[in-house]
């Protein structure tokens, strides 16, 4: 499985301007949203927050991978956004987070669920992989890191 089999390309921001945990999610949720991979925001950021609420997807490192299942979606789908100064995650380290993978998919889906969240874990746990995501100027840029991923 690769990263782009279901991260929507319509849904990466490479400058991302919040700085809650809250706030990120929403604007992920956003991303997906006006990408048209989802069908109602209010209720994918919802699950998305109640799951942070049973534990922070915050990895550490610099990471965070969000996640929830839901209606609101017909197949798996994934946003990514880039925070410069970093948002509060409450992260497992206490370290802002810099790079974020939003990660929703139907309810009934649990196997491709999990092997996408294994895939951005062992993916974002390579050092110059997340470098790469990091030096990139825009949008542009950080495609490409995806599209040659290891």
């Amino acid at each position: 499985m690769k990263l782009m089999d279901f991260l929507i390309s319509d849904a990466i921001e490479s400058d991302m301007k919040s700085t809650t945990k809250a706030d990120a999610i929403r604007e992920l949720v956003a991303l997906l949203k006006n990408a048209g991979a989802i069908t109602d925001a209010n209720s994918v950021a919802e699950v998305v927050l109640e799951r942070e609420e049973l534990g922070t997807t915050g990895i550490g490192e610099g990471i965070a991978v969000p996640h929830g299942k839901s209606d609101a979606i017909a197949e798996l789908v994934a946003a990514f956004g880039r925070s410069e100064r970093g948002v509060d995650f409450e992260s497992m380290d206490n370290q802002p987070v810099h790079l974020l993978f939003l990660l929703v998919a139907p309810k009934n889906y649990s196997g491709p669920h999990l092997m996408a969240l294994a895939r951005i874990s062992r993916l974002l746990k390579n050092r110059d992989f997340r470098s790469s995501l990091m030096d990139a100027k825009d949008k542009a840029e950080i495609l490409k890191v995806f599209e040659a991923e290891p």
